[in-house]
């Protein structure tokens, strides 16, 4: 069974999703989406494929996809403002403030697996949010969905914190904040030792003459 708290944020994604699609068929999903319950949602899933439920008895802990990782896999669409080679930066659909990020780690690991990388990762986005948006102060704060670690970006303008009321961020906005704060991360350029330099054979100590 799936949490409402993640049904919600998946409905949330799929709603995203539709807005790639022609009328009508765009309001009538969008509709019926909106309009169903959890147990109705779930259902609309599994038989979507859209999330796998496992079966009873099963040694996996992640009975429901993890929609962070679909995330990562380019199976929902999402507002990414950068990435590294183990962890992605997306804007929050729902945010408590405005600039709201959440660090993906790419692999699915618990909060308390979350790689360093990411964590730098989070730090640049920080960065980027203090000189775009001047806010007070950026917090980084770790949290789970899914068995999925991830770290919330979140910039402080007054007195913002992860127990406040979140909004729904139009497409819009979304897409403004997404051009003001993407930016490439440089690739790390492995050091190169330097090549350990040949003695001319003339150079080379001379062997004592033995007399026979």
């Amino acid at each position: 069974m799936i949490s409402h708290e993640q049904l919600e944020k998946i409905r949330d994604q799929l709603l995203i999703q539709l807005e790639t699609l022609e009328e009508p068929q765009k309001s009538q999903l969008q509709s019926q989406i909106e309009s169903m319950n959890d147990q109705e949602l779930e259902e609309f899933l599994i038989k979507n494929n859209m999330i796998n439920i496992e079966k009873e008895g099963s040694n996996s802990s992640n009975k429901a996809e993890c929609i962070f990782c679909s995330i990562v896999q380019g199976k929902i669409p999402s507002y990414k403002l950068t990435e590294n080679k183990e962890a992605i930066a997306i804007l929050e659909i729902n945010p408590i403030s405005e600039g709201h990020t959440i660090i993906v780690p790419k692999m699915h690991n618990s909060q308390d697996e979350i790689p360093s990388s990411a964590f730098s990762l989070a730090k640049k986005v920080a960065e980027k949010i203090k000189k775009t948006l001047k806010p007070k102060k950026v917090d980084l704060i770790t949290g789970e969905m899914f068995n999925h670690g991830i770290i919330n970006v979140l910039p402080v303008y007054e007195s913002e914190h992860l127990g406040m009321q979140r909004k729904k961020a139009t497409e819009d906005k979304l897409k403004d904040l997404q051009s003001k704060l993407e930016f490439k991360e440089k690739p790390v350029k492995p050091k190169r030792e330097k090549p350990k330099e040949e003695v001319p054979i003339s150079k080379l100590p001379k062997a004592p003459h033995i007399k026979a």
